[in-house]
């Protein structure tokens, strides 16, 4: 795949005010557009790889200074994009950053595109696309398990196991071809059936181990969306906002306070959780609740997990009875509130009617069985599994999905020789399992699939 060499630039870090903000340039011309505004406190005669110079960003039109600043260079190849990168530590701040990235500009460099110096880090060789989108996942980490997670798949761990996957399924080929160029040096290759055997014990049984490890993804990368949901006034809030621990959603004694949805993400024992509070359920009063309730039940359609809350100081009424009758089982934790006021809860209907539903018995108010309420949740989301830990290697989907199609073609190569098919068509379906994996790592691509991927990334990564 080929590009345009130019000298690329972009603001590194998030806008907004703050101690430090970047601009990174990458290209042949980053130093040369680098030493046209930056005056060093110390007069130098060259820059030296990874070391920081203190001195100020000056406008070449006016000769006045910008901003202190420090800077560093970094020579091919030795750098994050293969290139010459430039990065500019300047103060943060919009007005700062973009005055310098304009100068930057001005002086011959473009901005770059969404993740275009990954991009060139990929097409120079520096990293494959398994570590490039690792490079997604570690920005996007919800938690320490996702970080290091992610930070294990960038140092290049999957890349290895799929190119020791790669080194079978060519060994395999190259024991096909070798049957088909000598058919009569039978001593020197191996039969049909013990190449089938090799095919589906040493390469389809650690690729359907890294299929199966896509399962835990959503847990431990993606994240679990809690609902918590009930009747009006029956401490949902109260509830959202301990797990939280902080004040996030409003709570007054009136009902009907929550009329929307409020959504926070949260860590639970390293998982990753993100915690809906819902509008209460009860009869609509005004088009702003019924437009609430309605929220609520598209929420609780699309949760992973669902919080339904029952209050223990009220009778059950229609609202409570209808949504437990509606309750799945395999999502639900029932959630009875507020123990420390007098029982006034049917519980014997409760466990009559839904004996299999999960009960945690907890009051928003004082915090008791809290504890209670965060192993359930972890229970619920890692299928009772208490000693569950994260996989090594987690594929993301596109990463499955190839994955799946290397797998499906070297099992028709396993039973084609089995069942004694030509030869020819045995090698076309591990020529074809190899490029799925080639796919994975980049080796094989093309260019549509590689914007979509490096479309993700924000600018100036």
């Amino acid at each position: 795949m080929c590009y345009q060499k130019e000298t690329i630039a972009a603001i590194a870090t998030p806008i907004g005010l703050g101690g430090i903000g970047i601009i990174r340039i990458s290209g042949d011309n980053a130093e040369i557009i680098a030493r046209k505004i930056f005056r060093p406190k110390r007069p130098i005669k060259s820059f030296k790889s990874f070391r920081l110079y203190l001195g100020h960003i000056i406008d070449p039109s006016s000769n006045l200074p910008i901003d202190e600043v420090l800077l560093s260079m970094m020579y091919a190849p030795l750098s994050y994009t293969r290139e010459d990168v430039v990065e500019i530590n300047s103060h943060s701040g919009y007005a700062i950053l973009s005055n310098i990235l304009s100068l930057v500009l001005s002086l011959g460099a473009r901005l770059a595109k969404p993740g275009e110096f990954t991009l060139r880090a990929f097409l120079n060789g520096r990293i494959d696309l398994t570590q490039a989108e690792a490079i997604i996942d570690l920005i996007n980490a919800k938690g320490d398990i996702s970080v290091r997670l992610a930070a294990n798949q960038l140092g290049g761990n999957f890349k290895k196991k799929i190119a020791k996957i790669r080194k079978k399924i060519i060994w395999a080929l190259s024991q096909v071809d070798a049957s088909i160029d000598f058919p009569d040096e039978e001593s020197d290759v191996i039969t049909e059936l013990q190449l089938s055997n090799y095919i589906n014990k040493s390469i389809l049984k650690p690729l359907k181990s890294l299929i199966s490890a896509h399962s835990q993804r959503k847990i431990w990368h993606e994240g679990t969306t809690v609902v918590i949901a009930g009747r009006v006034n029956a401490g949902k809030s109260s509830i959202f906002n301990r797990l939280l621990n902080k004040e996030r959603a409003i709570v007054t004694p009136i009902p009907g306070t929550t009329r929307d949805v409020v959504e926070c993400t949260v860590t639970l024992d390293g998982l990753p959780l993100k915690l809906v509070d819902t509008a209460g359920i009860r009869k609509v009063k005004g088009k702003v609740e019924e437009k609430g309730i309605k929220l609520t039940k598209n929420q609780i359609a699309l949760a992973d997990i669902i919080l339904l809350v029952v209050d223990w100081g009220r009778p059950l009424n229609q609202y409570d009875l209808g949504l437990l009758k509606e309750a799945d089982h395999k999502t639900t934790i029932l959630i009875i509130n507020k123990v420390d006021l007098t029982r006034k809860l049917n519980e014997t209907k409760i466990n009559c009617l839904f004996k299999n539903l999960p009960k945690v018995y907890i009051s928003a108010l004082t915090g008791k069985g809290f504890n209670d309420l965060s192993r359930a949740i972890f229970y619920k989301i890692t299928n009772n599994k208490t000693d569950i830990s994260p996989i090594e290697i987690i594929p993301n989907l596109r990463q499955k999905t190839l994955l799946n199609k290397a797998a499906d073609f070297l099992k028709n190569t396993g039973r084609n020789l089995k069942k004694g098919f030509p030869l020819d068509l045995v090698a076309s379906y591990l020529l074809w399992a190899k490029d799925s994996i080639d796919e994975i790592t980049g080796d094989k691509t093309n260019e549509e699939i590689v914007n979509t991927i490096f479309s993700r990334f924000c600018i100036g990564k």
